[in-house]
C-alpha cells in the first residue's frame, strides 16, 4: 500500500517550498505515523539551506504498524521523536546506553531527507519512537523531542546536576525557559541571566530564584550575586563573555554549554579554570533511555514549554521560520495540524 503526505522543505536560497513524501511499503519495524504537531527551533535555521524536509520534533498518532516490530504498538496511540531516527545498537555507545553517541547513527539533516516533522505523515524506525505519556498534550510534548529543547537540557541537568545545587542558566529562551522548570521541579536554587528585565517576570514563574539582567554590565562583580555558583548551563545562540561569567563561578563548578553555535570558539582564563577545578562538558541530546524519562518527568510535574502555534500551510511555516530567525518567538514556535 503506498503512503503519500505533504511536506515543507528548505532550499539553498533558504526560501521553503511545499513537496511529497512517497513510500510504497512499510519495511520492518517501521511505524506509519500521521503528525499532528512539530516543534520549530534553531536546528531547523541551520537546516534550512541544506534543501532537506524541515522538522525533527514531532508528535501525533500511530496510523499503521510494519512487519517484525517488537514493540507492542496499537493504531491512535500517541508517540513523538526527535533529532535521532535509527542507531546501530552494536557500537560500545549504544550498548552502554549513551546511542546518541554512535558514530552509525542517522539523524535528522544528514539522513533521511525526504521526511521531517514539518508534513502531513512519517515512517519511522520503531526504536526511535516514545510513548507521550498521559497529562501531557501532543503540542507541549512535540516541543520537548527536541535538539534545542527538553531532551538536550533534560540530560545534562540529570546526570550533573544535584537538587542542592546553586544553578546558574545564562538565557531565557527555546532551551533556557524549560531549563528553569526542570531544575525547579528537581529542586535546585535557580539564578538567571539575560540581556534585559523583559523576561524577568516569566523566569521567576517558572521557578526562578534570582534574575540578573547582564546589558551593559562590564563587571559582573557588580551584579551582587549573594553566593557563587555550583553549575552554569548556558543556553544562549551566541557564547557569552567568559571572563565574566567566571567571577560568579565557585571552585569545582561544572560549566554545561549548549549553544549550538557553529564555527564558534571557546577562550577561557585558563588560570581560573586550572586552579579553581572547574569542569566543560560536552553535551548533545538524549539517549533512549534518558528521553523516555524526560517525558514521564514532565508529565508528572507539568513542565510544559511555552509555545506559539501557526497552522501546516506554506504561509503557517514561512511565519514560523520569520519569527524565529527575527529573534521574537516565545518560546518554542509548534506547527499544528490538528484534525
Amino acid at each position: 500500500m503506498p503512503y503519500s503526505g505533504k511536506t515543507f522543505k528548505g532550499s539553498s536560497s533558504g526560501d521553503i517550498f511545499e513537496g511529497t513524501f512517497h513510500r510504497e511499503s512499510l519495511g520492518n519495524g517501521e511505524v506509519l505515523v500521521r503528525i499532528s504537531h512539530s516543534g520549530l527551533c534553531g536546528t531547523d535555521l541551520h537546516a534550512l539551506h541544506t534543501g532537506c524536509v524541515l522538522g525533527h520534533e514531532g508528535a501525533g498518532y500511530i496510523m499503521e504498524v510494519g512487519p517484525s516490530c517488537k514493540t507492542d504498538w496499537k493504531v491512535g496511540e500517541r508517540v513523538g521523536w526527535g533529532f535521532i531516527h535509527q542507531s546501530c545498537d552494536k557500537c560500545r555507545q549504544c550498548l552502554t546506553g549513551r546511542e546518541q553517541y554512535c558514530a552509525n547513527k542517522r539523524e535528522y539533516v544528514t539522513h533521511d531527507l525526504d521526511q521531517g516533522s514539518l508534513g502531513e505523515i512519517a515512517i519511522r524506525q520503531e526504536d526511535w519512537l516514545f510513548r507521550i505519556p498521559d497529562g501531557l498534550s501532543n503540542e507541549n510534548a512535540a516541543p520537548l523531542m527536541c535538539a534545542c529543547g527538553g531532551a538536550t537540557v533534560f540530560t545534562p541537568l540529570i546526570e550533573y546536576v544535584k537538587p542542592t545545587d546553586r544553578i546558574g542558566i545564562v538565557g531565557v529562551g527555546g532551551l533556557g525557559h524549560l531549563a528553569i522548570q526542570f531544575a525547579s521541579k528537581m529542586g535546585c536554587d535557580i539564578v538567571v541571566f539575560s540581556g534585559t528585565d523583559s523576561k524577568r517576570q516569566e523566569a521567576m514563574a517558572m521557578g526562578a530564584n534570582e534574575f540578573y539582567a547582564t546589558k551593559g554590565v562590564e563587571d559582573f562583580d557588580k551584579l551582587g550575586l549573594p553566593k557563587f555558583l555550583d553549575k552554569l548551563i548556558v543556553t544562549t545562540a551566541t557564547l557569552p563573555d567568559w571572563d565574566n561569567y567566571f567571577k560568579l563561578l565557585a571552585v569545582n563548578c561544572t560549566i554545561l554549554p549548549l549553544t549550538v553555535a557553529l564555527g564558534a570558539k571557546m577562550t577561557f582564563p585558563y588560570s581560573d579554570l586550572t586552579l579553581r577545578g572547574y569542569t566543560i562538558v560536552g553535551t548533545v541530546v538524549a539517549s533512549r533511555s534518558m528521553q523516555k524519562d524526560m517525558l514521564e518527568f514532565a508529565a508528572r510535574h507539568q513542565v510544559t514549554p511555552i509555545i506559539e502555534k501557526f497552522p501546516l500551510t506554506k504561509a503557517g511555516v514561512v511565519d514560523a521560520v520569520k519569527r524565529l530567525q527575527a529573534g521574537g518567538m516565545r518560546y518554542r514556535g509548534v506547527v499544528t495540524n490538528e484534525q
